[in-house]
């Protein structure tokens, strides 16, 4: 569960995917999301993450980078967004699709980098 802070400072919050490595959370988000919109404005934001079970879980917290939208199907962007959909789930069963479905749906990453973390884990 992703949560930004709307502009009345509630939070909103967003089930997504995400990809791990090497401590920096990437997630595939649509431009004109309204999570995306509350990160430009303000990027705080909360990753909570559940366990096993009710008693167990994390929350990350930190400050977004949000990476260029996704313009051309051989650009950066896209192939950052191929190693993370490679990361949550494997491989893809047509690449030349896939990019050019980034840049249709105006694709972009979030990344996050936690400065702080809570929670019950085991």
């Amino acid at each position: 569960m992703l949560v930004t802070l709307g502009g009345d400072a509630r939070p909103q919050l967003s089930n997504i995917f995400f990809g791990l490595e090497q401590g920096t959370f990437r997630v595939s988000v649509t431009d004109s999301r309204r999570k995306v919109a509350n990160l430009r404005r303000d990027p705080r934001l909360s990753l909570w993450v559940p366990g096993d079970d009710f008693f167990h879980w994390i929350v990350f917290e930190g400050a977004a980078e949000l990476s260029e939208v996704a313009t051309s199907p051989d650009d950066d962007v896209v192939d950052e967004l191929v190693e993370t959909y490679r990361r949550i789930n494997g491989e893809h069963g047509d690449w030349t699709e896939y990019r050019q479905a980034m840049v249709a749906d105006r694709r972009l990453v979030l990344r996050l980098t936690p400065t702080r973390a809570y929670g019950m884990w085991p």
